[in-house]
């Protein structure tokens, strides 16, 4: 049982993490622009690149609780989800530093500053940085597919199946039994009573 919740919170912590690694990169430039003159050029974004990469992985953080709050066959389909989520993201980085959208990009925001051709050059930190966090959803979201059934679940204390202890079924019988007697309208708190 401890080994399965530490199984389960080291996927949540690497899963997290690899949607996280996405998102952040998406956000960062991935291209450089190379020019002599003096006017400043915009350079994009990952994320202005390939706009899937942020709704991928805001996805991926989504399924991440998903796969916590049920389990099953659930949590099997959402691990699946988690996957095509990661397969996706890989390949929006893979697609983002394309020379044609890159250069078609650039035109379109710098027409305004009079540049038509600008050279530029991938920056490889951020997609490789994407690239890490996609494999991490994809590989995550795989082991919540052949894993994740024996994961417990957050509602399992909850469960109705439980039975209840000595305990709490001795106190139900006097609770019923005080409710009992005012029914009958015998006072339960009269020390008279036997």
């Amino acid at each position: 049982m401890r080994d399965d919740r530490r199984g389960l919170w080291s996927w949540v912590a690497l899963t997290a993490a690899g949607c996280l690694l996405v998102l952040v990169a998406a956000g960062r430039a991935w291209v450089r622009v190379l020019q002599g003159s003096g006017a400043e050029a915009v350079a994009p974004t990952g994320g202005q690149l390939s706009p899937v990469l942020t709704p991928v992985a805001l996805a991926g953080l989504a399924g991440v609780v998903a796969v916590l709050a049920t389990k099953g066959t659930g949590r099997r389909v959402i691990g699946g989800l988690l996957a095509v989520c990661g397969a996706g993201a890989g390949a929006a980085t893979w697609t983002a530093l394309d020379d044609a959208g890159v250069t078609g990009w650039l035109r379109e925001q710098n027409v305004l500053h009079g540049a038509a051709d600008l050279p530029w050059e991938a920056m490889p930190l951020w997609p490789s940085v994407s690239a890490v966090g996609a494999v991490l959803v994809l590989a995550g979201g795989i082991v919540a597919v052949v894993r994740g059934g024996r994961w417990s679940g957050m509602s399992a204390r909850y469960d109705r199946g439980a039975s209840p202890s000595a305990e709490a079924a001795t106190q139900v019988s006097d609770d019923r039994a005080l409710w009992d007697a005012l029914d009958r309208g015998d006072d339960p708190t009269d020390s008279r009573r036997d």
